[in-house]
């Protein structure tokens, strides 16, 4: 089983960074492989609504969440991790994200995230945390993802990495986090084989407020 931990910051082995670390360390103790993917500095441009990747079964916008979405299929859960810019996640996360979960979606290749557990850490000097959590926990909700919680919300504080590794109660429940997910997994891999189905799905209905 494996995890994919992604970063959103532009700083490699920044806050965030840290906080995956930590995660992906906790995650090798459970026995439950995980790797790091950088966003990095590559601009990543926002979703054009263009409706291409429907017809081309890929973004059409020629970067690398296209080669993310391949890469995604392999794991068995996510952990999303965002500094928090202006009390959101970094826009190079949202712009990433919005395109990778609707480029799965519409290509018919929702499996890449559905029913895969999924949750979300934030790292901030000081606030905006729980408004970046809340908007990344929406791209499990819409892709009926469980989602892995800790006893807290999930965030550390902190300028620097060895700010970040003094947030001791942050850096607690980023533990207890890998380790729910890591239960999660293996319960799930129980369950699977021991004949409990995947529920059964339903045709997609749309309803317009507007007539």
């Amino acid at each position: 089983m494996k995890v994919l931990l992604f970063n959103g910051s532009p700083h490699k082995s920044g806050c965030t960074y840290t906080a995956l670390v930590e995660i992906a360390e906790t995650l090798k103790k459970e026995g439950i492989e995980s790797e790091i993917y950088q966003l990095g500095t590559e601009p990543v441009a926002p979703c054009r609504a263009c409706g291409a990747c429907e017809k081309l079964g890929k973004c059409v916008i020629q970067d690398k969440v296209n080669d993310f979405v391949d890469y995604a299929a392999d794991f068995d859960g996510f952990i999303f991790g965002s500094p928090v810019h202006y009390a959101s996640a970094s826009g190079g996360t949202t712009a990433f994200l919005d395109r990778a979960f609707f480029v799965a979606f519409r290509t018919g290749r929702g499996e890449i995230f559905t029913h895969k557990p999924g949750c979300a850490i934030a790292s901030a000097r000081r606030a905006g945390t729980t408004a970046t959590l809340d908007q990344l926990n929406k791209y499990f909700m819409i892709s009926q993802m469980p989602v892995i919680s800790g006893r807290y919300w999930n965030m550390v504080h902190g300028s620097s990495a060895d700010e970040v590794r003094q947030d001791v109660e942050g850096m607690q429940n980023l533990r207890i986090l890998a380790r729910n997910m890591a239960w999660h997994l293996k319960c799930k891999e129980a369950g699977e084989k021991a004949g409990v189905l995947m529920p059964k799905a339903e045709d997609i209905v749309y309803t317009n407020f507007i007539r």
